[in-house]
């Protein structure tokens, strides 16, 4: 059981200022999850392989094309700056 000492402990540590109601609260709670544990610590997981994650995941990625685009027009007309079929931006050079 965690008492209300190891509570304030923890709670020193995080920075965290709690009422006693919530040191009470905390100690119960931190107790119960031990608790929980310790049951977990009684199952026999000895032909159970090591995991990080209960199911798989994989990335569903395309490959990348280019592909261009039929209403140039379009995207030319959103432009704040054109010169052309071109966008125009400002020139940025680097003195260093």
């Amino acid at each position: 059981m965690i008492d209300r000492e190891q509570v304030r402990k923890v709670a020193l540590l995080a920075r965290l200022a709690l009422s006693e109601a919530e040191e009470e609260q905390f100690s119960t709670q931190l107790s119960n999850i031990l608790d929980y544990f310790e049951q977990l610590n009684e199952l026999d997981v000895s032909d159970v392989p090591p995991t990080f994650r209960a199911i798989d995941v994989s990335n569903v990625v395309r490959s990348d094309t280019l592909v261009p685009d039929p209403n140039r027009e379009a995207i030319l007309e959103n432009a704040p700056d054109r010169d052309g079929e071109f966008f125009r931006v400002p020139k940025i050079i680097n003195a260093d």
